[in-house]
């Protein structure tokens, strides 16, 4: 019975194919926004992921992200290094700055501000050039995506930029997650750093913190605040802020949200129709099965089938589609490190199988009610 159900559905190929799109459109559309949504919105803790060897941040009390800091007095750091539990404790500055090039454009930027003795603070690879370029005179590095939005199709090493009335010669280009909002990124020694971006007394952004052995960082970050007063957190529990800092305060999750809702509602209504369609026109095949003896169970197991078989179809060419878009766009600096998250097919078979459940109950309830006598009128 299976396979003459199977017979019934791929002998109608023009509704057969109207089926397998309807899944795997809107498989592709749930699948590929939640993979940008979610590869998005981790930008958010880019800032704390390009600094791999921090295991604590630590900050004023009133500071949230990266990008949403209260500068401290510098004194800020000797008291961190006098925690017990801290290996090492370096300055780390964050600001923003205008850049004019020799073409005269102004280029918004963000100015980071590495420790000039270990260059803690700096991604931890390099696509051109060294870390040691920042040993030479008005040295800055700029990260791979604010190289091709700056100096599009060229190199930027050697190039001379106006930054804030200071003299900066790009060196080398970072291999660094890009931010949210794919900000041009400059990274140059902190004492650099505070020449290039003058503001209040307080300049320090954050001081970036490894444990010793031994010392869990939660452990630390907790012995961190109670000591100094100030806010400290893992490496994992900042980044989960940062993340958590999109949610809020863009609208970001409504419009995804709105976007994978529809993809749902279309898949509903295309596979819907398709396949009542399909029913209606094969309801004399199925009336001929009844009066031979077929019982409505099994009649529910082939209608039953013949959904699965157009799901699992729809539904693997619609995860295929949003894999060939991932690794179409791999290239495009705007799509740099985009992933497909294991949960997401998960969600997106769900809803697969929510529509074809739905669809296919619907489309059932017209079989159950038919006569074996219509196949005679």
């Amino acid at each position: 019975m299976i396979w003459i159900a199977i017979r019934m559905l791929t002998g109608d190929r023009q509704k057969f194919y109207g089926l397998l799109f309807g899944i795997a459109f809107s498989t592709l559309l749930i699948t590929q926004q939640l993979t940008i949504f979610v590869n998005l919105i981790e930008r958010g803790a880019s800032g704390v992921y390009n600094v791999s060897s921090a295991d604590v941040w630590v900050m004023d009390p009133v500071s949230r992200t990266t990008d949403v800091a209260y500068a401290m007095p510098s004194t800020a750091l000797d008291k961190v290094r006098g925690v017990k539990g801290v290996e090492w404790a370096v300055p780390h500055l964050r600001a923003n700055a205008s850049v004019r090039t020799k073409d005269g454009d102004l280029e918004g930027v963000a100015v980071i501000g590495v420790d000039d003795a270990t260059l803690i603070g700096l991604p931890k690879s390099m696509v051109e050039g060294s870390t040691d370029v920042l040993s030479q005179p008005d040295a800055v590095i700029i990260d791979d995506v604010g190289t091709t939005r700056m100096f599009p199709g060229e190199s930027p090493i050697g190039e001379r930029l106006e930054l804030n009335d200071q003299r900066a010669v790009v060196r080398g280009i970072a291999d660094a997650i890009p931010s949210f909002t794919s900000t041009v990124v400059l990274y140059t020694k902190y004492s650099q750093a505070l020449r290039y971006v003058p503001g209040t007394r307080n300049r320090l952004s954050f001081v970036l913190v490894g444990a010793a052995d031994g010392v869990e960082a939660k452990s630390l970050s907790d012995s961190i605040e109670e000591q100094t007063g100030l806010k400290a957190q893992t490496r994992d529990e900042f980044a989960r802020d940062g993340v958590q800092f999109i949610i809020e305060n863009t609208g970001i999750p409504l419009n995804f949200g709105i976007t994978v809702l529809l993809g749902f509602i279309v898949g509903v209504a295309i596979v819907g129709l398709t396949f009542s369609l399909f029913i209606r026109d094969n309801i004399k095949q199925f009336g001929a099965l009844k009066a031979i003896g077929v019982t409505n169970g099994k009649i529910a197991r082939m209608v039953a089938a013949q959904a699965a078989m157009v799901g699992l179809i729809g539904y693997g060419l619609g995860v295929l589609g949003t894999v060939g878009f991932i690794y179409g766009f791999s290239n495009n600096p705007t799509f740099k490190g985009f992933y497909i998250p294991w949960q997401i097919p998960l969600i997106s078979f769900a809803a697969m199988v929510l529509i074809i459940a739905l669809t296919g109950w619907i489309a059932l309830r017209g079989v159950m009610k038919t006569e074996p006598a219509a196949v005679f009128r």
